[in-house]
């Protein structure tokens, strides 16, 4: 059986082959008095106008009330899978404690793994599930999904299985991501370089489990340098992994640049990305995921978007959602941080959070876009 979604307002998408860049950004294709074709999931035809005659057989027909139509959201950073809050941080935060010194102090990202170790599965999957409503609430049919609260095997296992379950619950499609490399144990505090060895020995098992396809790391002054990233990224892609980066997000130390030599598929934050490194950026497969929720809530500078679009780079827009640093499902407003923060024009927010995320996730030959054969995921 077909559904049919007529009297649409007008229909937005980018039709373009990503990675979309710079200028190409804001290109994008607009429909008006539009109608839509599903069949078995995926769209069968667009069109303007009447529905033709061949289509109306055993057909649903859905009235879009003069509705704007846009293809699913894609978020493409988040940390979906975790326990409890950090609320109490924010006085801290108000007060000007640095982000890595609260860290350094055993709060943000460990103060999170300690409640998510001892979290059993079922509470996991009640607090992702509800964060999951929200962001259908918001139009985010798919969603990228870091382990990184438990650093150890068992623990980070324990969150991808989660993120397995939920993502076969639907309906939102999960992205799994493997993150060990978040943050330093307490453990290893003094030998960060064993800990690094043991993420890297960790790397067979987690793929062997099926539970992840893709890997990252907290490329940053005071976690994990560039030779140590390099070294877990190496390996990672060695497995078969897709490689994605916490890169330049609060200094300058060569995440971005790295992520463009290594061909990951996404350098997400670079609010610290220097110039000198654009142009590497720009020359290579790799989306700059900008994630203005986080400068919002830390309260620090925004990523440079425009200088990004006039060097030519492909940018995407993610929520960063996690429970202290950008502690919000609320994709919309992710998106207005974008135009109003960032300074992207409606246009570009729109490839931003569409194709060139799907082209981060190794998804955009079905999602990302309206266009026939895609998988049917749109937002009224």
């Amino acid at each position: 059986m077909k559904t049919i979604l007529v009297n649409i307002k007008t229909l937005y998408t980018s039709k373009q082959i990503p990675p979309v860049k710079g200028s190409s950004m804001k290109e994008i294709v607009s429909i008006d008095n539009a109608y839509l074709v599903v069949e078995n999931g995926l769209f069968q035809a667009i069109g303007s106008g009447v529905v033709p005659e061949k289509y109306l057989n055993d057909a649903v027909i859905v009235d879009a009330m003069q509705a704007c139509v846009v293809p699913g959201f894609v978020d493409s950073h988040t940390h979906l899978v975790h326990a409890s809050s950090r609320e109490h941080e924010f006085e801290q935060k108000l007060a000007g404690v640095p982000y890595l010194e609260i860290l350094a102090k055993g709060g943000g990202i460990l103060s999170t793994v300690e409640k998510t170790r001892k979290a059993s599965v079922d509470e996991l999957l009640h607090q992702a599930r509800k964060s999951l409503q929200h962001f259908l609430s918001y139009g985010v049919t798919t969603l990228e999904a870091k382990s990184g609260y438990g650093l150890d095997l068992e623990t980070e296992i324990k969150q991808l299985q989660v993120a397995k379950q939920l993502d076969k619950e639907g309906p939102i499609e999960i992205v799994s991501t493997y993150m060990g490399a978040h943050a330093i144990p307490p453990a290893y505090k003094q030998n960060v370089d064993a800990y690094v060895t043991q993420i890297i020995h960790d790397l067979d098992h987690i793929y062997a489990t099926g539970l992840a396809e893709m890997v990252d790391v907290f490329c940053e002054e005071g976690v994990f340098s560039i030779e140590q990233t390099t070294r877990i990224l190496t390996k990672a892609r060695s497995c078969g992994f897709g490689i994605r980066l916490h890169a330049d997000e609060i200094h300058p130390i060569g995440g971005g640049r790295l992520a463009s030599s290594m061909q990951a598929l996404s350098a997400d934050h670079l609010m610290a990305l220097p110039r000198s490194d654009y142009e590497a950026l720009a020359n290579s497969l790799t989306i700059a995921t900008l994630l203005p929720g986080t400068s919002f809530y830390l309260n620090k500078p925004f990523a440079k978007a425009r200088e990004m679009i006039s060097a030519n780079m492909a940018l995407a827009i993610a929520s960063d959602y996690n429970p202290g640093s950008s502690p919000s499902e609320n994709f919309a407003f992710t998106l207005q941080l974008a135009s109003n923060k960032l300074g992207l024009l409606p246009s570009e927010v729109l490839t931003a959070s569409t194709i060139n995320p799907a082209f981060s996730l190794r998804r955009h030959e079905k999602i990302g876009s309206i266009e026939v054969g895609k998988q049917a995921d749109f937002v009224l």
